[in-house]
């Protein structure tokens, strides 16, 4: 029995990396499927006042940038626009890091990267008084424990259709956004999984101009199959305990959120 306990722990990692695999999660090798060190991600919006403008960030991106963050090995870049409001031309934009430090030297490496100034060469030359968007809204995360990487939908890997829900918790103290963070790690998550709600990535906002909060993505074929997938989740007896218990009362002060479309380049 005791040689039979031994082989489990052995062999188990290797069946989940293969079963993340299998069901279009982001494979794993059997050494990170155990403990899987927390990304960092930067949530851009760029705020972009008409159709027309938005068409040349959307040639930056596709074309510069994009390019550019692959060549650097940053790869699972999401590219959106919004889905709930044709009026607003903001582009959305989630980055992923390995470490922070991928972050911090990003700018550098850009600059030192001739292919990209090369094909940001028009975006770049935008006169003063006629800029191509009004700002980038920028936040950077850490990853939950709960979920320390990016969990790639199945849509997205052949490019079927597929819609997101960005939604962000505002909190009123540190210590109430902790508590969430924590309702997440310990049953939200995991319930989000069985209900099909396909949740994409989960972050705390270390950096950002409405701290504290977090922000999570999740993903569905469509607005109908998410919507029933909320139903699901809200009705399940494990979201009606979780809610009640103590620890995780008054932890959300506000709530925001976003429905997004991929772009045609988009990896997610």
């Amino acid at each position: 029995m005791r040689w039979e306990h031994s082989r489990w722990r052995v062999v188990l990692p290797f069946f989940v990396a293969g079963l993340m695999c299998a069901t279009g999660f982001r494979c794993l090798s059997p050494v990170r499927a155990q403990a899987a060190e927390q990304e960092f991600y930067e949530l851009r919006i760029y705020h972009i006042e008409n159709a027309d403008k938005q068409t040349l960030v959307h040639d930056y991106l596709q074309n510069a940038l994009l390019p550019a963050l692959l060549r650097l090995s940053i790869d699972r870049v999401g590219i959106f626009t919004r889905l709930d409001d044709d009026t607003d031309f903001s582009i959305f934009m989630v980055i992923p890091y390995s470490k922070a430090d991928d972050f911090v030297s990003m700018r550098a490496k850009l600059a030192s990267d001739s292919d990209y100034q090369k094909a940001a060469t028009e975006y770049f030359a935008r006169p003063l008084k006629d800029p191509v968007y009004q700002r980038i809204e920028s936040r950077f995360m850490k990853a939950f424990a709960g979920m320390p990487v990016i969990e790639m939908p199945k849509q997205s890997k052949n490019k079927a259709p597929r819609i997101f829900e960005l939604r962000l918790y505002e909190s009123h103290t540190e210590d109430a956004a902790a508590r969430k963070v924590d309702m997440f790690n310990e049953g939200e998550i995991d319930l989000m999984r069985e209900v099909e709600m396909s949740p994409v990535f989960y972050g705390e906002t270390l950096i950002g101009s409405d701290v504290p909060n977090l922000v999570y993505m999740l993903s569905a074929d469509d607005m109908e199959s998410h919507q029933s997938h909320w139903k699901a989740f809200l009705a399940h007896p494990t979201w009606e305990r979780m809610k009640g218990m103590e620890k995780y009362k008054d932890t959300v002060s506000k709530i925001k959120n976003w429905f997004l479309e991929p772009t045609s380049y988009s990896q997610m």
